[in-house]
């Protein structure tokens, strides 16, 4: 039965995935639908949690609007992302950024973390 759901949700899953961790500030552009119009809108914030897998993988995202801290969930494998762009890589050692909802201002910034360089190319 469980091989029966996987290949169900195989032709559902995203092609090519969305690479990025949590802590990271991203860019989620959506598709939102306005009468018979379509267009983007760009959701900005660091991803504070990722759970599920799948076609039930959901990823959750937090960014400060006037004062106020909002958080939106997104599913990773919606036909309505149309894309997500990483900006800031942030070092983290949890797998849920849960303290953050209790901190206001300064002290909700995350550290950038640094990618490892080629061996080669600092020689």
């Amino acid at each position: 039965m469980h091989k029966l759901l996987q290949a169900a949700e195989a032709s559902s899953l995203r092609q090519a995935p969305l690479e990025f961790q949590i802590g990271d500030t991203v860019d989620v552009h959506t598709r939102i639908l306005e009468g018979g119009k379509e267009r983007i809108q760009i959701y900005t914030g660091v991803v504070t949690a990722r759970r599920g897998r799948g076609m039930t993988e959901m990823f959750t995202v937090r960014r400060i609007v006037a004062g106020e801290g909002v958080e939106r969930s997104f599913p990773v494998h919606s036909p309505k992302i149309a894309k997500l762009d990483v900006k800031r890589h942030g070092r983290v050692r949890r797998a849920k950024l849960y303290y953050l909802q209790k901190r206001v201002g300064k002290s909700t910034r995350l550290t950038e973390r640094r990618e490892k360089q080629d061996e080669s190319a600092a020689e």
